[in-house]
């Protein structure tokens, strides 16, 4: 399926190019973000001639009688039985029979990230995927095609066979598809988007199938928001802390070495960091509520569990996931598990209890700042005029009802294990749905992290305007000011759906900044937080640049 010379992609007119990323790397998160819209990923000869050379030895091994799982037996436990002789008659049998999920359709993002991952598992040239499969894939990837994918199928045990499937199916021009957010007859699409159906021969249906890439696009995808989610919880704990001038003693480098867990002496550096000029409050209690005092171990378990989660999920991208797998040089047509999605399941049922318990501590410091008893003497529920007008009421009772989802939604999956397909997958791990479910907790973090600077928008205009106090840790005004620029001051009631959803992007925009700054690990990587994560005395602060106000 390259691209149909007759058509021309469908991009915007005068756009520029997609952006192009060599396929000889690693995957990461941050590629599977991109690849959401058009991306050239470029093939070197090396690795076209590793795909071709495979190609031509599964073509071997099938054709000099050996028993080849998929290409020359049935599917699943009907293995014992011959496949059809004719092999695009089986690759036909391999789609048809697994085109049978069901719900909604999955966003067309997650979907992209998916032909992402197996694009690069079939570049790895262990598969037997011919060269043409490769060049459709990037060509479907140069446009802003995507399959229309339903949410239930996979088990995640002998890959994502259904969802897979229907990726593929659309990319053979049946079913349905989106381009640039329509929905579309598969077929229609296409011709749209430039691209003529996809044509499969040898193993490449089962090649296209076999393999948990929808699971590790999904969970990548909910580890990079995640990641985003943590370094705004640091900033939105410390503005909360400024603007109600809790005194930083919790912060301590002593107190938080003794703990001994590094990762809440980076979340306590970073603390630090943030709140450098803060000015405490005369009346605050000598101990404040755990929302506040407690956030440094809170966040450091949060990214150490985003750290290992972000360790298994960068193996599994580096990983092949297929079954079999043909090792020409050592003449091994090796059939096994590496279809098997558990090590991703637990890691993202790991990020779901973990964006759960981040907006437990949301949801709690959202109710700290609206409570009059708690509050430092702001007006109830930060109306501006109580009675006559509601403050942030009723972004308090949605966040409230987006924790107790949250909460449902933290049970473990990779546990969930039913026995199916005639007990041939007898154990199963449910990485996709635990996947896809950690990718909408990221989501539903977001929303309260917007709730909540929301809130604290207007309580530094309500402090401001009743007494003159406002932020005093410079990098808290810059962060408020930046708010103050999507959410104006509620003096009067007024829908705040859309300033929570802005207010979440701008704390997005502000946590890629600090990424970029500091690297991609989940907390601050200035050399006082590595000094004190490794038990030196002697790391000393530095002017950073996230004191001053964040630029867009």
């Amino acid at each position: 399926m390259l691209l149909d010379s007759a058509h021309q992609p469908a991009t915007a007119s005068g756009s520029a190019p997609p952006p192009r990323i060599p396929l000889a790397g690693r995957l990461t998160p941050a590629t599977l973000e991109r690849a959401a819209g058009p991306v050239e990923f470029g093939l070197d000869d090396k690795t076209r001639r590793r795909v071709a050379e495979c190609r031509e030895y599964t073509a071997a091994a099938m054709g000099d009688g050996r028993a080849v799982y998929g290409a020359t037996t049935g599917f699943g436990p009907l293995v014992v039985f011959p496949g059809r002789a004719d092999h695009a008659d089986q690759c036909d049998n391999v789609i048809g029979h697994l085109v049978a999920g069901q719900g909604q359709d999955l966003p067309p993002a997650v979907v992209r990230a998916a032909l992402t991952v197996r694009l690069w598992s079939l570049c790895q040239g262990r598969s037997g995927a011919s060269p043409e499969v490769v060049d459709a894939l990037r060509a479907a990837l140069r446009t802003p095609f995507a399959p229309a994918v339903p949410t239930y199928g996979s088990v995640g045990a002998s890959g994502d066979l259904i969802p897979l499937a229907h990726a593929a199916h659309a990319l053979r021009g049946q079913g349905h598809a989106y381009l640039g957010g329509e929905r579309l007859p598969a077929a229609e699409a296409l011709r749209r988007a430039g691209l003529s159906p996809l044509e499969l021969d040898g193993r490449d249906a089962l090649a296209l199938v076999n393999g948990t890439s929808v699971t590790a696009a999904a969970a990548a995808l909910a580890l990079a928001r995640l990641r985003r989610s943590y370094r705004s919880a640091l900033t939105l704990s410390a503005c909360l802390a400024d603007l109600l001038g809790a005194a930083p003693a919790y912060l301590a480098p002593q107190l938080l070495r003794a703990f001994g867990h590094p990762g809440a002496v980076r979340a306590a550096a970073a603390l630090r960091e943030r709140l450098a000029g803060t000015v405490p409050a005369p009346g605050r209690p000598l101990q404040e509520p755990y929302s506040i005092r407690c956030t440094p171990q809170l966040l450091g378990a949060a990214e150490a569990s985003l750290g290992h989660a972000g360790q298994v999920i960068d193996d599994d991208l580096g990983g092949i996931s297929d079954n079999p797998l043909f090792f020409a040089e050592d003449d091994l047509v090796a059939h096994g598990g590496n279809f098997f999605g558990q090590p991703v399941a637990f890691a993202s049922d790991l990020m779901s209890i973990t964006a759960t318990q981040l907006g437990n501590l949301a949801e709690r410091q959202l109710d700290l700042l609206v409570d009059p008893h708690r509050n430092g003497g702001l007006p109830p529920m930060l109306s501006a005029e109580p009675g006559r007008q509601h403050g942030v009421q009723g972004v308090q009772l949605a966040a409230t009802a987006t924790v107790a989802a949250m909460r449902r939604e933290a049970v473990p999956a990779s546990v969930q294990s039913l026995p199916t397909n005639g007990h041939n997958q007898d154990v199963v791990p449910f990485g996709t749905q635990a996947a896809l479910t950690a990718l909408a907790q990221a989501e539903r973090l977001r929303w309260l992290h917007g709730s909540l600077a929301v809130a604290l928008r207007q309580a530094a205009h309500l402090s401001v305007r009743a007494s003159g106090r406002g932020p005093g840790a410079p990098y808290c005004a810059a962060v408020l000011k930046r708010l103050a620029s999507v959410v104006a001051p509620l003096d009067r009631d007024r829908p705040l759906d859309v300033d929570v959803r802005e207010a979440a992007a701008v704390l997005d925009r502000l946590a890629e900044a600090e990424a970029e700054a500091g690297g991609e690990a989940g907390g601050e990587a200035g050399p006082e937080a590595e000094a004190e994560a490794e038990g030196r005395a002697d790391g000393r602060p530095v002017e950073s640049a996230r004191r001053e106000e964040p630029q867009s």
